[in-house]
């Protein structure tokens, strides 16, 4: 990286109905690769760099709304882009997402001016709830209604109605249709699914994402005539509109 680190005030982020920029700073790949990847798929703007010293420099010269920021970095540890950063007032929304559980680590993140803190393993869709909380704190607010063919899903006051009838589901099946929506006409792994939803390393001997899929079925396709959720043998699931 060759750009400097500006010292000056920044001026204000882009306001709603802007292009949304996020960056993501982790040294395991693939993670860092998966979170990009879904975070693109729900219109956002993503940069990835793998260690401190790029991430600071790329924080400290484009804006960002949101700054997803692992702990443990190679080249330059986490905490310290984060304390140098808020030194040089860059106003970025700070996520802290690291494996480093302890009540002490969660502290020093937040005084040194982390916004919010999420443990590794997680669930893709608590990390986008918490980055669209930080973007509505900048005034930003996110798309909340999804819809594939009659169905309907509202993420911010988490009502879901097909047909015009209302649906109550519970908290998990909730996370398991947003999913579902946000990935349409995309077969899903169970261990993906199992790792988006639960937030943990799919474990082969447990049918968890095979009943919560059943109950789903049962309450968003019971009683319509076209069935939205469907089963790849040998592979996942799928929610298409036939």
């Amino acid at each position: 990286m060759t750009k400097k680190a500006h010292t000056e005030e920044k001026a204000p982020l882009p306001r709603p109905g802007r292009e949304v920029f996020i960056l993501v700073v982790e040294d395991e790949r693939h993670l860092a690769d998966s979170v990009a990847r879904r975070l693109q798929e729900e219109g956002y703007t993503v940069d990835v760099c793998h260690d401190g010293e790029d991430g600071y420099q790329l924080a400290s010269s484009k804006k960002y709304h949101v700054l997803i920021l692992d702990l443990l970095l190679p080249r330059k540890d986490g905490m310290q882009v984060l304390r140098d950063l808020r030194r040089n007032k860059v106003q970025s929304m700070v996520l802290i997402l690291t494996a480093k559980s302890t009540v002490e680590d969660r502290v020093d993140g937040l005084r040194a001016g982390a916004d919010d803190y999420l443990l590794k393993p997680f669930a893709f869709a608590e990390l986008l709830a918490r980055v669209e909380t930080l973007l509505r704190r900048q005034g930003v607010e996110p798309k909340t209604l999804m819809q594939v063919a009659d169905l309907e899903l509202d993420v911010e006051s988490r009502n879901v109605r097909r047909a015009g009838r209302n649906i109550h589901l519970t908290a998990k099946e909730f996370m398991l249709l947003e999913l579902l929506m946000r990935n349409k006409n995309r077969i899903l792994t169970r261990r993906a699914i199992a790792e988006q939803v639960w937030g943990y390393t799919f474990d082969t001997g447990t049918n968890v994402v095979d009943v919560y899929v059943n109950y789903l079925r049962k309450a968003i396709d019971e009683g319509f005539p076209k069935r939205l959720v469907h089963t790849v043998r040998g592979v996942g699931f799928i929610l298409k509109d036939e």
